[in-house]
């Protein structure tokens, strides 16, 4: 039923999604203007919201498993951050980097960032879920201060605050296609469900059981980056959407992983479409950077789930 319902929330947000904009579109009398404006931007658009919402959530869910702690998420982890720091390393080496390039480098970073933190996670001896986090914060701020140097002294720094600025206003047809490479990640991961169940419950108690645990955690640390990377050359930083969306589907329907798969992917796919919707209408026919108001809605989120953990 629950699964039903965030289906039709969905399809709902997505058809809204494609009325809101500067242009009206009628569906019923569709000019060649309106079939333009359709096909090459509202429709790219609300795929690539869509597929980021998708793909965000699940790494969250991957993340949280694998460290065993509810507030690990691809922006807690560094993972956004060495990507993003990958990015600009393309743009230093590469006179003109193309998206596959980018790609190559932020997948690369991003692949390093996470291993580093994980390799951090296993040496920390203090394991309190609020602590762990705050220390892939901290390691993400060191990051991201490092590709703020690194951007300011090759005058890189409009660049680079485009690409942290996350946007869905630049998704136009043609320039969004490498998204896609996400899809077969999510599919990977939902047949992987049971095994990422089983990395959560620790080295010990997975190894005893017949899991390879380093295979799985780092298939998990590879899908994460990808997904990762795709997301930020291609959209920017989406915060908090791997982080809160987990949580609220635990709270709602307990922590059985194979069931809640589906509705996370859901219900990230719906929160992102939330905020793009808020992010076009609230100044309309300007537009907010969707990470703002991701990040506005998100911290309340995710405050409320510290009180209520300490609760």
């Amino acid at each position: 039923m629950a699964r039903k319902s965030l289906w039709i929330i969905t399809i709902l947000l997505s058809i809204i999604s494609i009325f809101v904009g500067v242009i009206d579109i009628n569906l019923f009398n569709l000019t060649s203007d309106d079939l333009q404006v359709l096909m090459i931007s509202r429709l790219p658009r609300l795929i690539s919201i869509l597929v980021a919402g998708v793909g965000m959530s699940i790494s969250g869910v991957i993340m949280q498993q694998i460290s065993n702690n509810k507030f690990i998420s691809p922006s807690t982890a560094a993972t956004v951050d060495s990507a993003q720091l990958g990015v600009l390393m393309s743009m230093i080496i590469f006179t003109s980097a193309s998206i596959f390039q980018k790609m190559m480098l932020a997948f690369i970073f991003s692949v390093a960032g996470t291993f580093i933190f994980m390799t951090i996670l296993k040496k920390i001896k203090i394991k309190n879920v609020i602590f762990i986090p705050l220390v892939g914060i901290m390691f993400g701020n060191v990051i991201g201060s490092i590709t703020s140097f690194f951007a300011y002294r090759f005058n890189l720094t409009q660049s680079m605050g485009a690409l942290l600025q996350g946007s869905f206003s630049t998704i136009l047809k043609g320039n969004y296609e490498i998204l896609y490479l996400s899809i077969p990640l999510v599919i990977i991961a939902f047949s992987y469900v049971h095994k990422f169940t089983l990395a959560g419950m620790g080295e010990e108690m997975s190894v005893s059981l017949g899991l390879n645990y380093k295979r799985v955690t780092n298939l998990g640390v590879i899908i994460v980056a990808l997904i990762s990377s795709l997301v930020v050359i291609t959209v920017g930083s989406l915060p908090f959407v791997g982080l809160v969306i987990p949580n609220i589907v635990s709270i709602w329907k307990g922590d059985n992983l194979k069931k809640n798969m589906p509705l996370v992917a859901l219900l990230g796919a719906s929160f992102v479409l939330v905020c793009d919707i808020i992010s076009r209408i609230i100044i309309a026919p300007y537009e907010i950077p969707i990470n703002l108001t991701i990040g506005v809605i998100g911290a309340v989120i995710f405050l409320y789930l510290i009180f209520r953990r300490n609760n």
